[in-house]
């Protein structure tokens, strides 16, 4: 396969494809979360029949997030973006469909394992914002980021909301209510696959390869490794090696994985707080559509706050620095985790603590990416960006499970004076390996190569 761009293109005109097509295939594929996210603490009571097991469904998609970013990153090593990214999204697709069997069937631990696959699609949307990145010019780079970031607003603002479309729906094809939200989101992630798949092409990550052979900057390529073990495990020391000599990149990997910790924790314990503070069990809560409604929109206004404003966290990053972005940041989230530690039985407050913790967690995110990118050489990139969302989903995927068991024993409240915890560590060492820099190392600089 072809890694270069016809003679007539330039690398800025591909860049510029790969911004439109994979921005295009965000607004889709955002849609894939949507419904397991708004929907996966309720049907996890619904199916098990015991609170316990509220965040486990959030658990599983994180987990599979995390368990795929390296594979995927690998097979970009391999393949290019292209292929990467459609195979993420195939597997998300086939976790649609395992989910909508678990809905008709009533097998919690089916659930489990389609939220699990669909945590494949979300590694994709986490990745596409890397794939911007590889043909972005050096002062661009948080602003082509967080322009893919800011794709999926459609997608996951819709999302938490289709429980009443997705009732409709399920009405008119007589199936189960919770059916109908899944079979929408799976209609989303195949469009993004489709364009993903068919528009991608050149592959920005092949390009770039050859761009910088040119110049003498040659990129690891995949190969056979001594060992293949399952989900990449053998690969997460090569993605830490490439971190962990860079203080500035693990500042950067340190953030984005507390962000995203603290991010899901709260969030996916939020709809159960509402259904308790409305005094209904999971059962009831069918009676109740308003309740249904409220957890929807409030859901929505965290995903606008996460999704929404990265353009302009892009252009911090750029202008005021990654660094500066990420602290800020991280700040945000201390104020929403003060917020909802303070006054968790005022709705108002809850609402607004989550939108400051889309806002914190989009910031961060989009920053300490851009971060990321900025403090490595180009051939440690794609390792050190599959260990970076992998350690995030992880991260994700952990907090679910313990958010769960400690909003059983301390309440919201406590939870989030815990995650507030978190937060404060996450800012001193940003505050601290911030300032560190990396020695200057030798090559051409990245500029200098603006066309194929």
């Amino acid at each position: 396969m072809a890694s270069h761009p016809p003679r007539d293109l330039t690398s800025r005109q591909v860049q510029s494809r790969a911004v439109r097509v994979l921005g295009t295939a965000q607004v889709f594929s955002g849609l894939g979360n949507g419904a397991t996210l708004s929907l996966g603490s309720i049907l996890a009571v619904d199916l098990s029949g015991t609170e316990a097991t509220a965040g486990l469904v959030n658990t599983a998609m994180t987990l599979g997030s995390a368990l795929i970013s390296i594979p995927l990153a690998q097979l970009a090593l391999d393949r290019g973006r292209r292929v990467s990214l459609s195979a993420g999204l195939a597997a998300g697709l086939v976790g649609q469909a395992v989910m909508v069997t678990a809905v008709f069937t009533r097998v919690f631990p089916l659930l489990l394992v389609g939220a699990f696959l669909v945590g494949f699609g979300a590694a994709v949307n986490l990745q596409a914002r890397f794939a911007v990145t590889d043909l972005a010019e050096p002062e661009h780079r948080g602003r082509a980021l967080s322009v893919v970031v800011w794709a999926v607003t459609v997608g996951a603002v819709l999302g938490p909301n289709l429980v009443g479309p997705g009732a409709v729906l399920s009405t008119a094809l007589g199936i189960p209510t919770h059916a109908g939200p899944f079979l929408i989101s799976a209609v989303g992630m195949l469009v993004g696959w489709l364009i993903i798949l068919i528009g991608l092409r050149p592959d920005p990550l092949l390009v770039r390869r050859d761009l910088d052979r040119q110049s003498g900057v040659d990129h690891p390529v995949g190969g056979a490794p001594r060992r293949r073990l399952p989900f990449g495990i053998d690969r997460w020391g090569e993605g830490w090696a490439a971190v962990r000599s860079h203080p500035r990149a693990v500042a950067a990997v340190l953030s984005v994985v507390a962000a995203h910790g603290v991010m899901v924790g709260l969030m996916s314990m939020t709809p159960l707080h509402i259904q308790h503070e409305a005094g209904l069990t999971s059962q009831q809560l069918h009676a109740h559509p308003d309740v249904v409604v409220l957890i929807g929109f409030t859901l929505s206004l965290h995903v606008a706050g996460m999704y929404a404003l990265s353009p302009v966290m892009g252009t911090l990053a750029d202008r005021w620095g990654a660094v500066r972005t990420v602290v800020g940041g991280l700040s945000l989230l201390l104020a929403a985790t003060g917020l909802t530690a303070l006054l968790p039985q005022f709705h108002a407050a809850v609402v607004a603590g989550l939108i400051l913790l889309g806002l914190g967690w989009s910031a961060v995110t989009v920053a300490g990416s851009t971060l990321l990118v900025a403090a490595l050489e180009p051939q440690d990139r794609v390792p050190a960006q599959g260990f970076s969302d992998a350690v995030m989903s992880l991260s994700g995927a952990l907090t679910s499970v313990v958010a769960g068991v400690i909003m059983g024993t301390l309440g919201y409240a406590g939870l989030s004076v815990l995650l507030a915890a978190v937060v404060i560590v996450a800012l001193l060492a940003a505050l601290r390996l911030g300032r560190q820099r990396t020695p200057d190392r030798p090559g051409p600089p990245e500029s200098s190569v603006s066309t194929v």
